[in-house]
C-alpha cells in the first residue's frame, strides 16, 4: 500500500505495521477533539457510512473503556472494545482498539494540530505485525472504512 488521497484524506503505510491517516477539517481543534471524546457525539459518527453503533459502555477517560457493537448494512455485527490510555485535551488521544477474541488489539494515537481555524487530524494505527495490518486492510477494508468514518465525522462537526 502506498500513499493515497480520497477527498482530503491521506493514507500512508509508514512502516510495515503502521497505517497513517491524515485529514484537515474546517473546524477548530477544540470542536474536533470534542467530537472524538464526547459520549453523545462519538457514536453518531463512528464507523463507515451505512453502519450503526450499539453502545454497551462508554467511559472516555484514561483507563476508561468503550464497548460497542458495530452493525454493518448487511446485518453483520462487529464486537469492538476501545481502552483509553491517554487523553490530553485538545491535543492527543491514545487508545487500544480490539474486536473479537481472535483479534489482536492495535494501538491508535490521534493528534489534533491547530491550523488557524482548521484542524489537522492524524491517526497512527500501530499493529503487532505487518500481517495484522494487511489483514485489516484486506479483510475489513480499513483504508476505505477510515475515509468513510472521517467523512461522517465531518458531517457531525457541521451539526455541533
Amino acid at each position: 500500500m502506498a500513499e493515497g488521497n480520497g477527498s482530503n484524506t491521506t493514507f500512508v503505510q509508514a512502516e510495515d505495521r503502521e497505517l497513517l491517516v491524515s485529514r484537515v477539517f474546517h473546524a477548530p481543534r477544540k470542536l474536533v477533539f470534542q467530537a472524538w471524546t464526547d459520549p453523545v457525539h462519538l457514536p453518531k459518527w463512528w464507523g463507515p457510512k451505512g453502519f450503526t453503533i450499539t453502545v454497551q459502555e462508554i467511559d472516555v477517560r484514561p483507563g476508561g473503556v468503550w464497548r460497542y457493537i458495530m452493525h454493518g448494512p448487511d446485518g453483520t455485527e462487529y464486537v469492538n472494545r476501545i481502552d483509553f490510555i491517554e487523553i490530553v485535551s485538545p491535543e492527543r488521544l491514545v487508545y487500544s482498539h480490539g474486536g473479537g477474541e481472535d483479534e489482536e488489539p492495535f494501538r491508535v494515537t490521534v493528534t489534533f494540530a491547530e491550523q488557524g481555524n482548521k484542524t489537522e487530524l492524524t491517526m497512527r494505527m500501530l499493529f503487532k505485525s505487518a500481517d495484522e495490518l494487511n489483514k485489516v486492510v484486506k479483510e475489513y477494508g480499513a483504508v476505505e472504512g477510515a475515509k468513510s468514518t472521517l467523512d461522517r465525522l465531518e458531517e457531525q462537526l457541521a451539526k455541533i
